[in-house]
């Protein structure tokens, strides 16, 4: 079989199975399945290719799924459960929207602010903006805020998590694409730090030339000292946490297990300093948390025996030879990759995606000579933009299931494309200045 036929039949079964309405980690799962028995089968009755071909798979994924690397996944999602469910993300969330005062279109500043210090803590795209949608939403539009100026900020925000550490999301492409996590984490904070200030930049030019799309409104002003006393109790301890957590592995004090650990355990302790740690907060965090870890581990286990596959059936070195014969330009190959996340977006959710392309792409990019850490941080932009991508962005569904009854689909659309025009400019900034995203971990070496 021609290198194009094992990758248009691996590829075929996968949609043919998640066409039948399978979930996509079981689909996967199905199709390298079928593909091991007629790839690594060998010769014999069926049965004997079917147990010699999955025997062969389950030894190549195995180590790939109990690899310690992959310990910060559950510790990261379970410090975000517990931030949540603890009710220490809304004190961090009330204390920012005091402190913003007087400020025009201020809840869209409060929402960016405090979206932003809520997505990095949690590491949830979904969870943030379930939040924000539900909290912020009712409120701006209680005070007059056009749709747009509440709903796109919130959207903006949700994908943060991704960029900025602990973001599991990065962890897991780390090791998919078996690279160093720790430099992949750092290397996320400068460019969604970056983000984020795009994010104020265009509430700001949105607020100067449509005043009435956020009006002003009278807000009880505090003085200095309660000010004070709501950044040393509740916005420092928060965020000091995740500063922790970068340090840590930035100096080399900590592996990013290890980070994830202290990150996990700062978090309790304080829920605990606040009195908010609870039984029914424990359980409803580790039930969260173990949810998402087993589908994540799904995914990995799927994506290792997908790339064993592609590689014994010479589908990958095949696609490389095919896609270098063009002679493109590696900026050129890196944008139609970039062009078909987008794609993907539209249809698919963020793991599924990654099991999709991971082993296909990475190979390609390091073919092409490209810097594996700066493409992993252009793939998260890429993710983080497709989560709000018309017409099926999972944020979307998401938004519209939080807003008032009557906030529409269109309405989302609309208030969503100038926060993935901002997530764009940053992705061009990137290509043009490659050291946006390597600075940082190249000064931790």
């Amino acid at each position: 079989m021609e290198w194009f036929e094992a990758l248009f039949f691996l590829l075929g079964m996968i949609l043919f199975f998640m066409f039948l309405g399978m979930p996509v980690a079981i689909a996967f799962l199905a199709a390298n399945m079928i593909g091991a028995a007629y790839f690594m089968g060998g010769s014999g009755s069926l049965a004997t290719q079917v147990s010699r071909g999955i025997g062969q798979l389950a030894n190549n994924a195995i180590p790939t799924v109990t690899s310690f690397n992959l310990m910060p996944v559950p510790m990261f999602l379970l410090m975000g459960e517990i931030f949540f469910f603890t009710g220490l993300a809304t004190r961090m969330f009330t204390a920012v929207d005091h402190l913003m005062g007087r400020l025009p279109a201020r809840l869209s500043f409060v929402t960016i602010a405090g979206g932003t210090a809520f997505a990095t803590l949690s590491g949830s795209s979904m969870g943030s903006t379930a939040l924000l949608g539900s909290l912020m939403v009712p409120e701006m539009q209680k005070r007059g805020y056009k749709k747009h100026m509440a709903i796109g900020p919130i959207l903006g925000t949700g994908g943060l998590a991704m960029l900025i550490p602990p973001s599991a999301l990065a962890v897991l492409l780390a090791t998919l694409a078996e690279l160093d996590i720790g430099a992949l984490l750092i290397a996320g904070i400068v460019p969604g730090l970056m983000l984020a200030g795009l994010y104020v930049i265009l509430v700001l030019g949105m607020a100067i030339f449509d005043p009435g799309a956020a009006p002003a409104y009278e807000v009880q002003p505090i003085g200095w000292k309660e000010r004070l006393r709501l950044v040393v109790f509740d916005i420092i301890p928060m965020v000091s946490i995740v500063i922790g957590v970068i340090l840590v592995i930035m100096f080399g004090i900590a592996t990013p297990s290890e980070s994830a650990a202290f990150g996990c355990l700062g978090v309790v302790v304080l829920a605990v300093l606040y009195r908010s740690l609870t039984w029914d907060s424990i359980i409803k965090s580790v039930k969260g948390a173990l949810k998402v870890t087993t589908m994540a581990l799904l995914i990995i286990f799927g994506s290792a025996t997908f790339s064993a596959l592609l590689a014994f059936s010479g589908a990958s070195s095949g696609l490389i030879r095919w896609a270098t014969a063009f002679d493109l330009a590696p900026i050129t190959m890196l944008l139609v990759m970039f062009a078909i996340l987008l794609v993907l977006g539209m249809f698919m959710d963020q793991l599924s995606m990654m099991l999709l392309t991971v082993p296909i792409f990475f190979p390609l990019a390091q073919t092409l000579g490209l810097d594996l850490i700066w493409f992993a941080v252009i793939v998260l932009l890429a993710l983080e933009i497709s989560f709000t991508t018309p017409p099926f962005g999972l944020l979307l569904f998401v938004m519209k299931g939080v807003s008032p009854p009557d906030t529409t689909m269109r309405d989302i659309y609309v208030a969503a494309l100038p926060f993935m025009g901002c997530a764009i400019i940053l992705v061009a900034l990137l290509i043009l200045f490659p050291g946006i995203a390597l600075w940082l971990p190249g000064l931790s070496r």
